[in-house]
């Protein structure tokens, strides 16, 4: 026969402690939820909590590569589909070129005095770059450059990957804000000028999604403080 320490009535815990601890566990997960798990898996950020502590932005990064994921997956299927519905080019029928004969010069046109050519247009000259960055990208390698920037603030860039398109995604982080400018996938190449919408980073997230190697050139120049890579 075992000997078993059966715990008195009095030293088990009562209904309202633990109602109690319910509550309180429930409010602590709550919590968590709100504060860490939404901005680090969602980039959800009810509170500001999570861009403080720098899992915001950890989310915005899962959430554009699930986006990546989604598009190259749908691109995939697009061109599987196309191949399937092209039909046999249609053959044209061949295009006589009519010979307009243009009539004879009149005297009068003849002694008029020949119009003088045009100047031509002074050329522009080329921008002057601040800054400019080399990186090799492996298939399905990202990197992320970011300028530091005043509200207002407007800066130069031209960026190409050599090698293949990219996808990048332009956007910026700061005062408690942040924006996405621009997003594109399979691009070979851009250039133009970004205006800081507030105070803080702005810049591009690149990736690579060849099955190759490729390398990216960035140039930047105008009003910003430095650039900076954060990935």
């Amino acid at each position: 026969m075992y000997n078993n320490d059966i715990p008195n009535r009095e030293e088990l815990p009562s209904t309202a402690k633990l109602v109690r601890s319910t509550i309180v566990a429930a409010v602590v997960a709550l919590a968590l939820l709100v504060t860490v798990v939404m901005p680090a898996e969602y980039a959800l950020d009810p509170t500001g909590a999570g861009r403080l502590l720098g899992l915001t932005e950890m989310g915005e990064i899962k959430e554009q590569l699930a986006e990546e994921a989604a598009a190259d997956q749908a691109a995939q299927m697009v061109a599987v589909q196309s191949s399937v519905d092209q039909k046999a080019p249609e053959v044209k029928e061949p295009v006589v070129a009519q010979v307009v004969e243009e009539p004879a010069p009149s005297p009068e046109a003849e002694a008029a005095p020949a119009k003088p050519e045009p100047a031509p247009e002074p050329e522009i000259a080329e921008p002057q770059w601040q800054d400019e960055v080399r990186v090799v990208l492996t298939p399905g390698e990202g990197t992320e450059y970011k300028l530091t920037m005043e509200e207002g603030a407007v800066a130069r860039f031209s960026w190409v990957a050599e090698g293949g398109p990219i996808n990048f995604d332009t956007h910026g982080n700061g005062s408690g804000q942040s924006i996405s400018y621009e997003k594109g996938r399979g691009v070979p190449e851009d250039e133009g000028e970004l205006e800081a919408a507030f105070t803080g980073d702005h810049g591009w997230f690149f990736r690579n999604r060849n099955d190759n190697d490729i390398t990216l050139v960035l140039r930047t120049g105008g009003d910003y403080g430095q650039l900076k890579k954060v990935l």
